[in-house]
């Protein structure tokens, strides 16, 4: 007796009935049996194909594939099982009939659906709805966006160690903490009845603008390199954003270096020619990167010594540059407007 034994799997992420056309064609030529009720196999019956429940013991299983074997309306012997997420007894009938000397038997997998890039996403956002809801974890359910916004800061923080020391897998984790950070703030603003947001939300304003910022890919606009493409962004989100200066939307809160670098990197961009305080006439311009670390180094220990904040008064310092930045900008926005005035004869 020839038995066949298609083990029919699906991603448990997606659409119980969103099958490729060959799960259709098997479910739709050979008998089709199941451990018991699920939402894969009601899909199947939705779609007018009948299904046995033959239960979860092995022996009763076995049965109830031989007899839909010898009853197989086409191709003999041939019978689909819809196996659940962690269904052992697919495993546990291919044993049982390699031990019968009486049976030529084969088993096949045949993949029904299975996970897209991304799908693993859908478990983070699950997970965390869990863990919000009734019964879920008491610390999560009292956590706010302002108990949750140092954590933010922290985990992108550990991320770019992981970077800066070269190390992958910690990478890898600490994407992860970070990952939490947004399913989690946007978990929490769901649950505002007036003003939220979710995860769906906030994943699709992300692919709107990755699509509108790069007309090179999803139009027809023409690039020439990367440069291009940068400039490109930058016309179109200021655009968006009906900005006034080059440096409107630069993150406040960021460490004092590094705002007065976007800062800088902002305004030359803009061909803003604003210049930055120049260095003492005493002091040499470091010409590497160990110099100049030294000399930074120098200048906080110095303000140390003196009761200086070497923070607060470089980010001090870096708001009167963007001050004169924005001034210089109204002062060519005026002279723009005074060139294309006409004046009476």
């Amino acid at each position: 007796m020839v038995v066949r034994l298609i083990v029919l799997v699906t991603s448990p992420r997606l659409p119980a009935g969103l099958l490729t056309a060959d799960g259709w064609d098997a479910v739709r030529s050979h008998p089709v049996l199941a451990a018991g009720p699920s939402p894969l196999s009601d899909a199947v019956r939705a779609a007018g194909v009948p299904v046995a429940e033959v239960g979860s013991d092995p022996g009763s299983a076995l049965t109830a594939l031989r007899r839909a074997a010898e009853t197989a309306p086409s191709e003999a012997g041939a019978a689909v099982w819809l196996a659940g997420a962690n269904d052992p007894l697919p495993a546990v009938l291919a044993e049982r009939l390699a031990a019968d000397p009486a049976l030529d038997y084969q088993v096949e997998v045949l993949y029904g659906s299975w996970d897209p890039p991304g799908a693993r996403l859908l478990d983070v956002a699950s997970v965390m709805d869990r863990l919000r809801s009734p019964g879920g974890c008491p610390w999560d359910a009292e956590q706010t966006h302002e108990s949750l916004r140092p954590y933010l800061l922290e985990e992108a923080y550990e991320a770019y160690d992981a970077l800066l020391d070269g190390d992958l897998d910690a990478l890898r984790e600490e994407l992860g903490d970070v990952l939490l950070q947004v399913a989690f703030h946007a978990r929490v603003a769901s649950e505002d009845p007036d003003e939220g947001f979710d995860i769906d939300d906030v994943a699709g304003d992300l692919v709107a603008k990755l699509v509108r910022r790069h007309p090179h890919v999803f139009a027809d606009r023409a690039v020439s390199g990367a440069d291009e493409v940068h400039t490109n962004w930058e016309a179109i989100k200021k655009a968006e954003k009906k900005r006034d200066s080059a440096l409107d939307g630069v993150a406040q809160s960021q460490p004092a270096l590094s705002l007065a670098a976007k800062y800088l990197s902002r305004a030359r961009r803009a061909g803003v020619a604003v210049p930055p305080p120049a260095l003492p006439p005493s002091v040499t311009a470091p010409a590497t990167a160990d110099a100049l670390g030294d000399l930074l180094f120098a200048f906080v220990a110095a303000g140390d010594e003196a009761g200086l904040d070497a923070e607060a008064a470089l980010r001090a310092a870096a708001r009167r540059y963007a001050e004169d930045v924005r001034d210089a900008e109204r002062r060519d926005v005026e002279a723009r407007d005074g060139r294309g005035r006409s004046t009476p004869s």
